[in-house]
């Protein structure tokens, strides 16, 4: 399923959001030429990328390759992908938190993704990298505030029909597919941290009311569930 855009509107321009956008197009285009000369790749990766065996046995030294790794992706359909999920559902968590504690919650979110594929799997040697932990935490945090929201969303299968369904119902499905693929065989061979995506979606569920809206931020959020039921 391709989400569209959401029923949604916020209260204020989301500058986080864009500007994540903005670095992580950047950061792309940077890393370009490693993905397109594969002899450059090697050397890109293993300065950049979060590389499991060599988090570990350097004792923190590479930790840096956490947040570095954030921003880099493997090609047009995999960033592409991560920033429309962020630029649907990245505006509202950060009207709702505010912007310092959005910027804070996405990045810690991307920590947990990280350190919960680290933690799978330690003595990996393969690069990972992508914003897709940090974006699932965004999608954990949302579903717990808006799991009502309505979502256009396009399915491929069915000739890209367009259907408006509830957040809790798109949300809930792709959490239920990196469970699935997260305990199946198939994650070993796909070349995608699924449990960098569980630890992110978990950890934004949970962190998105410690890191807390504010009590003017709740009562907006009343009067737009009341707006709902009209």
């Amino acid at each position: 399923m391709i989400p569209i855009k959401d029923q949604n509107p916020t209260h204020r321009f989301p500058a986080v959001t864009v500007s994540l956008i903005v670095l992580n197009v950047i950061a792309f285009i940077f890393q370009a030429p490693s993905l397109f000369d594969v002899s450059l790749w090697p050397r890109f990766a293993d300065t950049w990328a979060l590389i499991p065996d060599q988090l570990t046995d350097a004792f923190g030294a590479e930790f840096y390759t956490i947040f570095s790794s954030m921003f880099l992706h493997g090609g047009l359909m995999h960033i592409g992908g991560n920033m429309l999920y962020l630029w649907i559902f990245g505006d509202n968590i950060e009207d709702k938190l505010g912007r310092g504690r959005f910027l804070v919650f996405y990045l810690i979110c991307g920590v947990i993704a990280a350190l919960a594929h680290v933690m799978i799997d330690p003595a990996s040697q393969i690069p990972t990298i992508g914003a897709s932990g940090a974006v699932a935490g965004v999608l954990g945090g949302y579903l717990l505030l808006y799991p009502m929201v309505k979502v256009t969303t396009m399915i491929p299968i069915l000739l890209f029909r367009r259907f408006q369904i509830p957040a809790w119902v798109l949300l809930g499905l792709w959490f239920a597919m990196q469970l699935f693929s997260g305990f199946s065989q198939a994650s070993e061979t796909a070349g995608v941290a699924f449990w960098a995506h569980i630890g992110g979606f978990a950890a934004g569920f949970l962190l998105v009311r410690l890191i807390g809206p504010t009590r003017r931020m709740n009562e907006e959020q009343i009067e737009y569930i009341a707006r709902l039921g009209d």
